[in-house]
């Protein structure tokens, strides 16, 4: 979800302006895969490389967190909607770590999910799967042979949902920014120009649309794709 600063600032507004609506939009972005029948969204909220930022965005940031978690998990719940967070936890604050647990738990009935990468690095995650695969092995519950593309699936941040197929990224960037790298192995990218908080219900309909258009093989040739297809 990337430009909210540029958008505040086309505005003369202040940076947390920009986050504050591309808050806003994250509803309509939900409405759009109710739509659209989309069982996991997922939202890049703070990166692992956020903290980098000036001290004052990042206290802004993590306020606007910390009241989306409160404020909206009675919604989400009455939606049928699950909210799970991804990400470290280690480095927010103990009030934001029991928001994060009071609206997991409020939420878990939920049929739908919305996912929140919070603290999150796609980099981390293969590191921290890679971790817990080598303490099976350390400990005697996996051997060395065990350990495949399936196995490090497993214990990735992402392993209970389904197969990621469209990733979108806002603001013109083009680049993923190290998000869900090793879910994207196989994904269709869509890049727009807007910037998040202009990324409106009817914007992620038009990204689905493409993506529906697309042929996706998986390796496999155009012609057997369309001859299974045809089968």
């Amino acid at each position: 979800m990337d430009g909210n600063n540029r958008w505040a600032r086309q505005r003369n507004l202040p940076g947390a302006a920009g986050h504050k609506a591309g808050v806003e939009r994250i509803r309509d972005a939900m409405r759009a895969c109710q739509k659209l029948e989309v069982e996991v969204l997922t939202v890049f909220a703070f990166s692992s490389e956020n903290w980098q930022r000036p001290p004052k965005e990042v206290e802004a940031l993590m306020s606007l967190f910390h009241l989306y978690l409160q404020h909206e998990a009675k919604k989400l719940r009455d939606e049928g909607v699950r909210l799970k967070v991804i990400g470290r936890r280690d480095r927010f604050s103990a009030k934001i770590c029991r928001a994060i647990d009071a609206a997991e738990k409020l939420t878990e009935a939920g049929t739908t999910t919305l996912v929140i990468a919070a603290d999150y690095g796609g980099q981390w995650d293969i590191a921290n799967a890679a971790k817990q695969v080598a303490e099976k092995v350390r400990d005697g519950d996996l051997s060395a042979d065990d350990v495949t593309d399936e196995t490090l699936h497993l214990f990735t941040q992402l392993a209970e949902f389904p197969t990621l197929d469209l990733l979108i990224r806002t603001g013109g960037e083009i680049r993923i920014s190290n998000f869900l790298l090793w879910q994207s192995a196989y994904t269709e990218l869509y890049f727009s120009e807007r910037y998040w908080p202009d990324f409106d219900e009817q914007a992620l309909c038009e990204a689905a649309e493409t993506f529906f258009q697309r042929q996706r093989r998986f390796g496999k040739s155009g012609d057997q794709i369309e001859e299974a297809a045809r089968a």
